[in-house]
């Protein structure tokens, strides 16, 4: 059965592989299967076909045979735990890296997340600047943690996880602009391997090329 993933028809972020699809554009090359993107408008992400799939009118989506699924994560759990490559064999480690996907989106991503809705949204708000910092102050009270966690390890657990893809899709929305990942050389370094995992560019790629093709026209 032919897998088939949503995406923005033209992604906000400009091609960098911050949208949420590219998450699981991964989690599929690392895992070895092919699949299709139907691209979506922004309006059509608000019409009934969608909805009825995406009840929040977001991206991605997930379609295999009779199965639909939504939320990133949740996505890419799925696909981890059907295929090899994303979560380790033993049950334990299994386990810790499923706590690190959860890690990811539940502790990690929220401020990160905020900050970049902050810089659009409420720029010209009186608090601006008072939030701003609150927010930096919050990635950093976790990167700390994050970094001190990971030392010198090339991963947060052993062999690369998909704990490892969903943190590292968080981080880089830190990675242009902010300086913040820059101040933990580790979790730089960590990132790095990441993006230079061939899974990895033929994801950043494939999406981009969604991106480029929408702008020549």
């Amino acid at each position: 059965m032919t897998i088939t993933i949503t995406a923005f028809e033209r992604s906000p972020d400009r091609g960098q592989g911050l949208a949420r699809d590219m998450r699981v554009r991964w989690a599929l090359e690392e895992a070895g299967q092919p699949y299709d993107v139907r691209l979506l408008s922004f309006k059509a992400m608000k019409e009934p076909a969608h909805l009825a799939l995406q009840p929040f009118g977001q991206i991605p989506t997930y379609e295999e045979g009779d199965l639909a699924l939504f939320e990133s994560g949740a996505i890419v759990f799925h696909i981890a735990e059907r295929h090899q490559g994303l979560l380790p064999d033993d049950a334990n480690a299994r386990a810790r890296a499923i706590a690190w996907m959860f890690a990811a989106l539940n502790t990690v991503e929220p401020p990160v997340f905020d900050r970049a809705l902050c810089m659009i949204l409420e720029r010209d708000k009186p608090w601006y600047e008072h939030r701003l910092r609150y927010l930096e102050d919050s990635i950093r009270n976790r990167l700390d943690k994050l970094s001190a966690r990971l030392g010198d390890a090339d991963w947060l657990d052993g062999a690369f996880s998909a704990g490892d893809l969903l943190m590292v899709t968080v981080l880089l929305r830190l990675k242009k602009g902010s300086g913040i990942l820059e101040e933990y050389p580790n979790l730089s370094a960590y990132v790095a391997r990441a993006e230079a995992r061939p899974a990895y560019k033929r994801a950043f790629d494939a999406q981009l090329a969604v991106f480029t093709a929408a702008s020549a026209g």
